[in-house]
């Protein structure tokens, strides 16, 4: 395994270890945000801070937008906040992702700390320093990029999830494990999600494997790209869902995409036969497969709107084998309609 920042802590005591961060960076004010799960869930749990202003939100991705951010800058410029100040961010990816955007644009830059509560999160949406909203139909299409100035990972909040929420973030190591360790996809292989009880290996492997690529490429002009598998097509549907009525977990739709993408990948002859098959079948394993499917012109619509692409061309991260990734690959609309025929029928 690598060496991951230092600004990265495991932990099974996170009140002592988030004593030790604010002795460090000595904020003048604190504020925590939270939403109305971490609230009750996961809150009483830092008893440390227990007497700190607290910023709720609303939960979910429908309300990672600009209108949220305004509520909680007004909070912050209520509670007086300097530039020495500091933010905690108590949640998931959405409470991760805004409260850093929110802490990075305050005044042109707050200190921050992310204590993800989620899977997802701790795996992935915490580690790498991208941080944005949504706007529009579009997700994460306002954002820049800055790390926390600390992230506390504690498995034990993961108790407070249900099973969908914590089969959401499984999408997330599922990736980790295809696009760039061919002896952790064996292991993931090897332990189906509704075994799976000790999530700590799971964690701090996934953890490594992000951290090992961003340190490579911190602003993704390269190989940070491949962190993108399944994402082109699964922020897409995501970004769909944003309009509808129904409900759509970040991970259903990454697992959708990284189905299709695996499609895409056989199709270009980047993989064998045998290969999308294992692929296929171990998704299809954890996750249902999506039936409400956005109309194709709307959905290359939003693709087109994705941040990855050069021009009008809408450019994929395809694996190339177990435990490899290619980035920069253009496809055809012709060829995204035949992968999302794959999935659908």
């Amino acid at each position: 395994m690598k060496k991951v920042p230092s600004s990265i802590h495991f932990t099974q005591n996170v009140d002592q270890q988030l004593d030790s961060c604010l002795k460090f960076f000595k904020p003048d004010r604190i504020a925590i945000l939270v939403d109305e799960n971490t609230l009750v869930h996961c809150l009483p749990k830092l008893q440390l801070v227990k007497e700190t202003p607290l910023i709720q939100i609303k939960s979910g991705e429908k309300n990672k937008n600009i209108e949220t951010c305004k509520i909680i800058w007004q909070q912050l410029t209520d509670f007086k906040f300097t530039r020495k100040s500091l933010l905690i961010n108590l949640g998931g990816g959405v409470i991760g992702d805004m409260g850093g955007f929110v802490a990075a644009t305050f005044k042109r830059g707050i200190q921050f700390i992310n204590i993800p509560t989620t899977l997802l999160s701790q795996v992935d949406a915490s580690i790498g320093g991208k941080l944005g909203i949504d706007f529009n139909e579009f997700k994460n299409h306002i954002g820049v990029f800055k790390d926390p100035d600390a992230i506390i990972i504690c498995d034990e909040f993961l108790n407070t999830l249900c099973r969908r929420e914590l089969k959401s973030g499984f999408a997330e190591i599922i990736k980790h494990g295809l696009i760039y360790d061919l002896n952790y996809w064996k292991d993931i292989r090897m332990n189906p999600f509704s075994e799976i009880t000790d999530w700590q290996y799971f964690i701090k492997k996934s953890v490594f494997i992000k951290a090992d690529v961003i340190a490579k490429d911190p602003f993704e002009s390269g190989l940070r790209k491949i962190l993108n598998f399944g994402h082109t097509l699964g922020h897409g549907i995501e970004s769909w869902y944003l309009d509808n009525e129904e409900d759509l977990l970040h991970g259903e739709a990454i697992a959708a995409g990284m189905i299709m993408e695996a499609k895409l990948a056989l199709d270009f002859g980047l993989i064998e036969e045998k290969y999308f098959e294992q692929v296929v079948n171990y998704i299809d394993q954890s996750f249902d497969r999506i039936t409400l499917f956005p109309p194709f012109d709307k959905f290359t619509s939003l693709l087109r709107q994705d941040k990855k692409n050069q021009g009008s061309t809408i450019m994929f991260s395809l694996i190339n084998g177990p435990g490899s990734c290619l980035f920069d690959i253009k496809v055809k609309d012709a060829q995204i309609a035949d992968a999302i025929n794959f999935y659908l029928n």
